[in-house]
């Protein structure tokens, strides 16, 4: 499937981003009372919980819209298309079934990183180095077998650079344990829109995410009996930000990150997605009144300008 650059789909995913760069603030907030990996589980049921009617509701209509524009010789065609879609026996296909599997171990891994790394940093430095796996995606794409341009690999030299001006704050010139957290979290996320872009193709985008979330939730679930000592009533008092992440971050920003993906290149999207750092900067000093040092924003130009330097498109030959 051919990929464009479709303002509209570019639009939803700044809204996306958007929803992530003020839910750091959330996420902060919500860890005052419960543990990360709670803060996890719960968000991510809220947000599978929410996606299951939606879901069921989409498939049900592509499936007869499907079938209503088929005349014909193209009926049977249009039914045969649409029956190959629900090979499983909850109406789902084999390739959204593996792609919200994936996603979801990836997302799992990816986003417990961010929340435990945010017990440690602000939300400022969380959501920049975050922003990193922009950086990161087309570095994974030597592994591709993609050719990397000189100027990816000067954006990651400005973005290491940047990365040690914000991280490198004390005179112990070591990195903050949250920091570290940070930079692998974003190793992940960089991996999870590589598979998004993988999958995508020929699935169900709303279950996909539905069922990502749900993995995500069951693993979180786990972790969080685990490791820590949940309370209800530690939950019900941060249900305002719990549900802000659970059902705008999770259920909303992420389900558009995958729609939209059908429709844009990963280099695109994940351009647009980096403008989540800026909205977390944006959040923090409004809502939590956070300020950086020079030398912290210094850091965050780097990293942004790196950022923006490893996405833009190249010469046409």
């Amino acid at each position: 499937m051919e990929k464009k650059n479709s303002l509209g789909y570019s639009m939803l995913l700044l809204l996306a981003a958007f929803i992530w760069g003020s839910a750091f603030v959330a996420q902060s907030v919500g860890m005052e009372h419960i543990g990360p990996f709670t803060f996890s589980a719960v968000r991510n049921t809220i947000g599978f919980l929410v996606l299951i009617p939606v879901s069921v509701i989409a498939s049900r209509s592509s499936r007869a819209r499907q079938v209503r524009n088929g005349t014909g010789e193209n009926l049977a065609e249009a039914l045969e298309k649409a029956g190959s879609a629900s090979t499983h026996r909850f109406g789902i296909s084999k390739q959204t079934l593996i792609g919200g599997l994936v996603c979801g171990v990836v997302l799992c891994a990816s986003s417990n990183f961010q929340q435990c790394g945010m017990v440690y940093t602000t939300v400022g430095k969380s959501g920049f180095i975050t922003a990193l796996y922009v950086v990161f995606v087309p570095v994974f794409g030597i592994f591709l077998k993609k050719k990397t341009t000189w100027r990816t690999w000067f954006s990651v030299l400005l973005a290491v650079i940047g990365l040690y001006l914000l991280c490198m704050t004390g005179t112990d010139l070591t990195v903050n344990y949250g920091d570290g957290l940070m930079l692998i979290c974003a190793i992940l996320f960089a991996v999870h829109i590589l598979v998004v872009d993988r999958f995508i193709d020929g699935a169900d985008g709303v279950t996909m995410s539905c069922i990502q979330f749900g993995v995500t939730a069951v693993i979180s679930t786990v972790l969080m009996f685990v490791f820590e000592e949940p309370r209800i009533s530690d939950i019900t008092t941060a249900w305002l930000p719990i549900l802000y992440a659970g059902v705008l971050s999770s259920g909303v920003a992420f389900t558009l990150q995958i729609i939209t993906q059908r429709h844009l290149t990963p280099v695109v999207a994940a351009l647009i997605m980096s403008m989540e750092s800026v909205f977390s900067v944006l959040s923090g000093w409004v809502v939590l009144g956070e300020w950086m040092s020079t030398r912290e924003l210094i850091g965050c130009i780097l990293m942004f300008v790196a950022i923006i330097l490893a996405q833009l498109p190249g010469r046409k030959k």
